[in-house]
């Protein structure tokens, strides 16, 4: 790991650091300054030159800076000879702006991806983008991770007898698909129309629910609207009580006060790809600094990332049989 060098920016440097302990090697320190006219500057202060440069910032709030953050440090890698600059962004933000949905619309998810490109980052190293599409928005190669078996850990030695995953809505319906076979579980999902973004109105669910207990999976709670309205839902529907499991835990507005002492919920489950809000001590956060780290050695080693995932994820594993309905 002599040829590895790891910076962090400001976004989350204690994800940084758990990464680079798994990894046995140090993490380097960035200058991070601010001119009188605000803008601002990076300074990487560790040798770059013929070396694989890994830069860990996940775009959190207030995100538009710590996206200059990285693109500067990207930029000064890429100033200083780095072999190869990959950009480990465990939350990017901008996957939520992937279509095309009204007029004279913006698609940030694209435009980002060409900006990392042109600041000269080689390769990008995320997790549980928000739609899939968005991996093909980068020109240079992407390894999507998935936090559904560290997630599924948390689950494996609770009594999960008459429990039910549910996905919120029907695009994340696949997902949690796939997490129900890790535990041996039925799914059901609820279908949700988005009024605004912190808005939904869940009018349906898929599903037996009826006398069980949910574990509701979701890729990121920002506001946590879409999950009070499933519970709702839930609770109308005869569920008896829920465990609320995500990603990506933003709990940004009245997401923590809506969530935590809400009665239908159990406990609530995620990982440290964004920091966890100190207001919360009761919230489970499960590290995948390990999976990062990991992902990481095998990049600099040459050697197969999708193999993290199999029997987890058969969309990020090795190629699977087409099943006869597939199209």
């Amino acid at each position: 790991m002599r040829e590895i060098v790891v910076f962090s920016g400001s976004a989350h440097r204690p994800l940084a650091t758990a990464i680079c302990d798994n990894l046995g090697v140090g993490l380097s320190s960035v200058d991070i300054s601010r001119f009188s006219n605000d803008c601002l500057q990076a300074q990487l202060q560790a040798n770059c030159r013929q070396r694989d440069v890994y830069i860990v910032q996940p775009l959190v709030p207030p995100t538009q800076e710590h996206l200059m953050e990285l693109l500067l440090m990207v930029d000064a890698a890429k100033g200083a000879s780095a072999a190869q600059i990959t950009a480990v962004i465990p939350h990017y933000a901008y996957a939520r702006s992937d279509k095309k949905d009204a007029s004279r619309i913006s698609l940030g998810g694209r435009l980002v991806a060409d900006l990392l490109t042109t600041a000269g980052v080689s390769r990008v190293l995320t997790m549980t983008l928000h739609a899939p599409q968005v991996h093909g928005f980068f020109s240079v190669p992407v390894d999507h991770l998935t936090a559904l078996g560290v997630l599924a850990e948390h689950y494996r030695d609770q009594d999960l007898t008459n429990a039910v995953v549910v996905s919120p809505d029907l695009g994340n319906a696949k997902t949690a698909t796939h997490f129900s076979r890790l535990l041996g579980l039925p799914v059901a999902a609820g279908s949700k129309q988005r009024l605004a973004d912190d808005r939904v109105v869940i009018d349906a669910i898929v599903g037996d629910v009826e006398g069980k207990h949910a574990i509701v999976l979701d890729d990121e709670i920002a506001t946590g609207g879409s999950i009070v309205e499933l519970l709702d839902k839930l609770e109308e529907l005869g569920c008896t009580g829920a465990s609320v499991a995500c990603t990506h835990g933003l709990f940004v507005g009245k997401a923590v006060e809506r969530l935590r002492d809400h009665p239908m919920i159990r406990e609530v489950v995620t990982t440290d790809t964004v920091p966890a809000p100190a207001d919360w001590p009761e919230l489970k956060v499960r590290s995948v600094a390990e999976l990062f780290a990991e992902a990481i050695s095998r990049v600099h080693a040459g050697e197969s990332v999708s193999s993290l995932f199999d029997g987890v994820d058969p969309s990020l594993g090795p190629p699977q049989p087409k099943l006869p309905f597939d199209a």
